[in-house]
């Protein structure tokens, strides 16, 4: 038997005779091949792991490490959260002191009449200058214990300034009650004095007297102002001073305005500085329309001309 093999590519052709004496050499040569393929299919069959492609142990370890990656996954997590939240809290408490300082600074600036354009709170202050790096190099990250160390740092400086600036607001607060109580300026507008403090010629008598305050002549029906805030202890009349306001102004102080032709307050009304409490009239002991204004110190009539030229 002949068996023909043809090469298209190279266009040659083979012929493989198969007589018996052939076939006594080729059998015995593939019998040897099929047996030895079978023994090596065998022998790796055998020897292959139970589980599958890999090694039981080498798959338990690289769960066993998935697992504490994933534990250390889970616990990274959680700690960010409470870094986070951490965080959070502190800059809310930082907000709330920076806001507690703005409000107080506002207060500060307005009872001092400080220009708002030449300090606002509003705004930041202004600075600037090169950048110059201090610790941590460039590209290499800030760790967030220093973060917050930094916040706490800013913290006690925050609490130390808005502490600082309530007794500078208390300082100020009292020096504005101190010059809002203390009597200065004229009770009227306009006008000018008729007649100062102490021995004068009585107007009525001609006769060398003493006059307890000083005389301000004005359009009659013009305003009596109060030259400090205080609270009216009378709103009447009274002999000599005709229709009287009295104000007790605290700290030994009381001032007195006479002669008025209508009063505008009672007693117990609180009044403010330059308030209108009575109009300019001619009541009582008067050639004409004016205010007799005084001012009582612990009892004692003072001379009001060093309290008249307080605001002057």
């Amino acid at each position: 038997m002949d068996i023909i093999l043809v090469s298209h590519a190279r266009g040659r052709t083979w012929r493989l005779r198969l007589e018996p004496r052939n076939i006594l050499v080729w059998l015995p040569a593939s019998i040897c091949a099929l047996v030895l393929l079978g023994l090596c299919f065998s022998a790796g069959w055998m020897l292959r792991p139970a589980g599958g492609l890999l090694p039981a142990n080498v798959v338990s370890q690289w769960d066993s490490q998935l697992q504490v990656q994933r534990g250390e996954l889970q616990t990274a997590r959680s700690k960010a959260a409470e870094d986070a939240n951490a965080l959070s809290r502190r800059i809310a408490e930082l907000q709330a002191y920076v806001m507690r300082l703005d409000a107080a600074g506002s207060r500060m600036t307005q009872i001092a009449h400080i220009d708002p354009a030449e300090f606002n709170f509003d705004k930041p202050p202004p600075m600037g200058g090169p950048e110059v790096q201090i610790g941590n190099q460039p590209g290499q990250p800030v760790a967030l214990a220093d973060v917050l160390g930094s916040l706490d740092q800013l913290q006690q400086q925050l609490t130390d300034r808005e502490r600082q600036m309530r007794v500078l607001e208390d300082l100020l607060l009292a020096g504005k009650l101190e010059k809002e109580v203390r009597p200065s300026g004229w009770p009227i507008s306009g006008g000018y004095i008729t007649s100062g403090f102490g021995v004068r010629t009585d107007p009525f008598t001609g006769l060398r007297d003493y006059h307890p305050g000083i005389d301000f002549a004005a359009a009659e029906g013009s305003q009596v102002m109060s030259v400090a805030a205080g609270i009216v202890t009378a709103a009447g009349e009274r002999n000599g001073y005709g229709n009287l306001v009295e104000i007790d102004h605290g700290n030994g102080y009381v001032t007195r305005y006479g002669h008025n032709e209508k009063i505008l307050v009672k007693v117990g009304d609180r009044v403010r500085k330059g308030q209108a409490v009575a109009l300019i009239g001619s009541t009582g002991r008067s050639t004409g329309p004016h205010v007799h204004f005084e001012v009582v110190l612990n009892g004692t009539v003072v001379n009001p001309e060093q309290y008249i030229q307080a605001a002057r």
